[in-house]
């Protein structure tokens, strides 16, 4: 079978992630809250993997210092066991200092789509907490990611 992580997507990355007995609720499904957890941990791969991440608690580099300011998520389907399944992600828009990602979370075919939403980020300095842009090295790995 091919899989949306071997095929990649039209737009924007994919990346495969697992879903783990504790994700699970008391009914047996994923629960609501862990969706954005696995956003969170493709997303962040995706990024570590071009060198934008943290080690030992400091970033690599000034971009990885951002903050989730906006989250909006439907739910379709439930994800009703353990196993992979694949989070495929983009960029609508890239401002100065924000970055509106769309995101799908899907089976590893891509048939079943299971949840659907968006979030925005906002690049921070760290001394003052405030908006800052993102940097000439970030625009060019993120424009990769634009739809």
């Amino acid at each position: 079978m091919t899989t949306v992580t071997e095929t990649g997507a039209a737009y924007g990355a994919v990346e495969r992630t697992a879903v783990h007995f504790d994700d699970l609720d008391a009914m047996g499904i994923l629960h609501n809250s862990r969706y954005a957890v696995l956003v969170e941990r493709a997303v962040s791969q995706w990024w570590a993997d071009r060198g934008v991440s943290f080690t030992g608690g400091r970033p690599t580099t000034p971009d990885a210092f951002n903050a989730v300011r906006e989250y909006a998520i439907a739910f379709h389907r439930p994800v009703a066991s353990v196993g992979d399944i694949a989070v495929h992600f983009w960029l609508d828009r890239l401002g100065n200092s924000s970055a509106s990602y769309g995101f799908r979370v899907t089976s590893l075919d891509g048939e079943a789509v299971y949840a659907e939403g968006r979030r925005v980020n906002i690049r921070l300095d760290p001394a003052t907490m405030r908006p800052v842009p993102w940097t000439d090295h970030a625009r060019a790995l993120a424009s990769t990611l634009i739809r």
